[in-house]
C-alpha cells in the first residue's frame, strides 16, 4: 500500500515496483519473535534477497497485500519465512518510519509498525528468506548492535534504540 507523507492510503503496488532506487513511501511491519525463555529471534537475510541480503536482522519483516488486516500478514508472513504459526502479537512502535539506502542503491522507504510475539517452537526458514537464525539474549542483541550496527538492518538498529527488547 502506498502511502502519503501523512501515512494515509493513496495507492497500492506490487513490491518489486516499489523498491528500487526511489522508493516510494509505503506500508510494511516488522516483528520480533521471543521464545519461552525471553530469546529474541534474529536471522540472517538470505543472500539472494532484493534489499539488504546478507545482514543481521529481527526475526522477519513483510508487506500486507492490498486490503489485507497487518496483523494477518504478520501471520501470513511467519508462516511463509519461518513456518513458525504466529498467535497473539503485541504492537510495540506503532510509528515506525525509516529510510534506508543499501549497499546496491535499493531505497527502503517504509512506515512499518513493529510487533512482539511469542513462538512456542524452533523457526524452520525457507532458503530463500533466510541463511541463518539463532534465539539471543536481547541485551546481548542489544551490546552487538551497539558495537557494530554495520552487521545489521538498518531498520533493526533504529528499532533497538526507539525500543528496550529487555523489558517484558
Amino acid at each position: 500500500m502506498l502511502l502519503s507523507e501523512s501515512g494515509e492510503p493513496i495507492g497500492v503496488a506490487d513490491k518489486e515496483s516499489v523498491h528500487g532506487d526511489d522508493t516510494p513511501l509505503h506500508l510494511a511491519f516488522s516483528c520480533h519473535v521471543f521464545d519461552a525463555r525471553g530469546r529474541v529471534l534474529v536471522t540472517r537475510r538470505a543472500v539472494t534477497k532484493l534489499t539488504f541480503p546478507g545482514v543481521w536482522t529481527n526475526a522477519f519483516c513483510g508487506h500486507p497485500g492490498p486490503g489485507e488486516d497487518i496483523e494477518d500478514a504478520v501471520r501470513r508472513r511467519g508462516l511463509r519465512e519461518l513456518s513458525l504459526p504466529i498467535g497473539e502479537l503485541d504492537l510495540v512502535l506503532p510509528d515506525f518510519r525509516y529510510r534506508a539506502v543499501d549497499a546496491g542503491g535499493v531505497v527502503e522507504n517504509e512506515i512499518c509498525p513493529v510487533y512482539r510475539t511469542v513462538a512456542r517452537d524452533d523457526p524452520m526458514p525457507k532458503p530463500d528468506e533466510v541463511d541463518d537464525w539463532a534465539w539471543v539474549v536481547p541485551a546481548d542483541l542489544v551490546k552487538a548492535v551497539t558495537a557494530a550496527p554495520f552487521a545489521f538492518s538498518p531498520w533493526l538498529v533504529l528499532q533497538l534504540q526507539q525500543w528496550d527488547p529487555t523489558a517484558r
